[in-house]
């Protein structure tokens, strides 16, 4: 319980309200946050353990892996024959595909643990150094790349670049086969309000849609997941990690990330994020 008493005059004389307030469902919700807060801080720290870990104590043997296989092969092909030759083949892809894994775990761990301050962000830019970094995957297979006006936003610039680049890469990726691909990157403005302080609180979709394969809707929540893959690695190579990154850089910034789509038909990303930080820091 709290307890407030106040004093007034009233016709000449002094009193004294007291005010009785039940604050039970107070303190339930700031333990839950306190608590919520903590396990945050711990699966951060985690992460970044994970990270340290993953940085050096994989990858090292990883890469010995890979340079004695590189060596066997180079050195003794022709003494171990057909099959010999064809299990070391499996061996050094197998690594390979372990080193993506690996790859896409760190970055999946590094969204939160080492992101750089907020600050303003043309996004015109970051998509034009995406197309740039993209340039060689765009020409090989001849897609159309359309880039409409985009906002200025209060972001980490690296996150929406790694954001923007997952999204057209895979838009590059799944694209349906004799078909040229096409890729539109947009925004609009959605949710316009006023607060009681008068700051304007806006929100901006930033929408990649392309002709590729598409999906089907059932699968929607599935495909953000981390490792999760709706085609076999014959048909599509990567490792499953690259939208959960996504959906985990939009929720960092206090964002959401969501698809529309039917098989055969294309599909449509669209990533919702504050255009203003609301003094938040990472």
């Amino acid at each position: 319980m709290e307890l407030g008493i106040n004093e007034v005059r009233l016709e000449g004389q002094h009193l004294f309200i007291g005010i009785l307030r039940n604050i039970t469902e107070r303190k339930r919700v700031q333990q839950a946050l306190a608590k919520h807060t903590h396990e945050l801080a711990r699966s951060n720290a985690e992460l970044e353990q994970f990270a340290r870990i993953a940085s050096h104590d994989l990858q090292e043997p990883l890469r010995k892996v890979q340079a004695f296989g590189d060596r066997i092969k180079e050195k003794y092909s022709h003494q171990i024959g057909a099959e010999g030759l064809d299990y070391l083949e499996r061996m050094l892809n197998a690594t390979v595909r372990m080193q993506a894994l690996i790859d896409g775990l760190l970055s999946f761990a590094r969204v939160n643990t080492r992101a750089q301050a907020f600050a303003t962000v043309d996004l015109n830019q970051v998509a034009q150094e995406v197309i740039t970094d993209l340039e060689i995957r765009i020409h090989d297979t001849q897609a159309r790349v359309e880039i409409k006006p985009l906002p200025i936003i209060e972001a980490e610039a690296l996150q929406l670049r790694q954001l923007l680049q997952n999204l057209i890469g895979n838009a590059l990726k799944f694209r349906r086969p004799g078909i040229v691909p096409e890729i539109r990157v947009s925004a609009h403005p959605v949710n316009v309000t006023t607060p009681a302080d008068g700051a304007e609180n806006k929100r901006y979709e930033i929408i990649v849609e392309d002709n590729g394969i598409g999906f089907d809707e059932k699968y929607l929540d599935r495909i953000f997941g981390i490792f999760q893959r709706l085609h076999g690695r014959h048909e599509y190579e990567g490792s499953g990690v690259g939208l959960a990154i996504c959906r985990k850089i939009a929720e960092y910034h206090g964002g959401d990330i969501t698809a529309r789509s039917q098989p055969g038909q294309g599909a449509k990303f669209i990533v919702t994020l504050p255009a203003i930080q609301s003094a938040r820091s990472p």
